[in-house]
């Protein structure tokens, strides 16, 4: 069984979970109405990864014996003034997750919770990846410019991503 403070937190992190499948589905809904397809698909593809994370540490909560407690879901913002601005949003926004993700895991492992530490694990290694993949997209767009074939074929690469379910 887990802390009531590492609950707390662990609650906390699913509601910030479920406020990056928020913010990611308006950024889709956002770069759709922006003819951006492509980038659509990726947010929407990352919105869905967002809910299966909050997921697994829901699971992970109640596997513990321990309740899960949902709070109201900030509203996200519904425009960005452009492709290259929503990307620099998502790397701002992992970084954020990065840092509450690593302070639970600071908290697992001040609280000598070793499963917990050993669950955290994988959103460790996983946020490395977030913001490697979104650091990638950056580049491209710096490449890309502002529009032009370059946006356009960047869009198109974007449309090519499909949702995996996550290994446990």
């Amino acid at each position: 069984m887990i802390s009531e403070k590492m609950t707390k937190e662990l609650n906390n992190q699913v509601n910030a979970e479920l406020y990056s499948a928020y913010l990611y589905l308006a950024m889709s809904a956002c770069a759709t109405d922006m003819d951006f397809n492509g980038a659509a698909n990726w947010f929407f593809l990352q919105m869905q990864e967002e809910m299966t994370h909050a997921q697994k540490i829901y699971d992970y909560i109640c596997s513990q014996g321990n309740r899960v407690e949902l709070e109201a879901i900030e509203k996200p913002p519904a425009q960005f003034e452009s492709l290259k601005k929503m990307f620099e949003e998502t790397l701002a926004h992992e970084k954020k997750v990065t840092s509450l993700i690593n302070g639970l895991a600071d908290l697992a492992l001040e609280e000598k919770d070793h499963a917990t530490s050993n669950f955290l694990q994988w959103f460790v290694d996983e946020q490395v990846e977030e913001e490697e993949s979104v650091n990638d997209i950056l580049a491209q767009l710096k490449l890309a410019g502002d529009q032009g074939p370059g946006l356009y074929m960047l869009d198109k690469s974007l449309s090519e991503r499909v949702f995996t379910a996550e290994e446990e």
